[in-house]
C-alpha cells in the first residue's frame, strides 16, 4: 500500500511540474508583452509589414527598432486552423515605424520563437 501512495505522489509532482513549463495558452485582451529578438533579421511570427509599405506611408524601415518595445493585446481571434492571431499595439500608444498602429501575430507561434515574450 505504501508504494501505491508513493507512485501516486510522484506521479502527480511530475504532472504538475510539466503543467508549469508549458507555454502560456490563453491570451486576453489587455495582456501586456515585449517583443523579443528574431531568430533571423526578420521576424517570422509578427506580421510586420514590409518594408514598401512602411515607406509609402511615411515611416521609417527599421525592424530592429522593434525589439525590446511592451505591446498591448488589442484582440484575439481563433482561426479554423485551430491557431490564436491576436493583434498589438504598442503600449505607449505611438506607431509601429511611424506608419502602421496595429500588428497581427500568430500567438503560440511568436511566443516558442521568443518574437513575443511575457511581462
Amino acid at each position: 500500500m505504501l508504494k501505491y501512495a508513493i507512485t501516486l505522489l510522484f506521479s502527480v509532482s511530475l504532472l504538475n511540474a510539466q503543467n508549469n513549463t508549458t507555454v502560456q495558452t490563453e491570451v486576453n485582451v489587455g495582456d501586456v508583452f515585449e517583443i523579443g529578438k528574431p531568430e533571423s533579421n526578420k521576424y517570422k511570427h509578427i506580421d510586420f509589414p514590409r518594408e514598401n509599405f512602411i515607406i509609402k506611408r511615411g515611416g521609417i524601415a527599421n525592424y530592429r527598432r522593434a525589439h525590446g518595445e511592451e505591446v498591448v493585446v488589442t484582440a484575439v481571434k481563433e482561426l479554423k486552423d485551430g491557431t490564436t492571431q491576436i493583434k498589438i499595439k504598442r503600449n505607449d500608444g505611438r506607431r509601429f515605424f511611424n506608419s502602421h498602429t496595429v500588428v497581427t501575430a500568430d500567438y503560440k507561434d511568436a511566443i516558442t520563437s521568443g518574437e513575443l515574450q511575457a511581462l
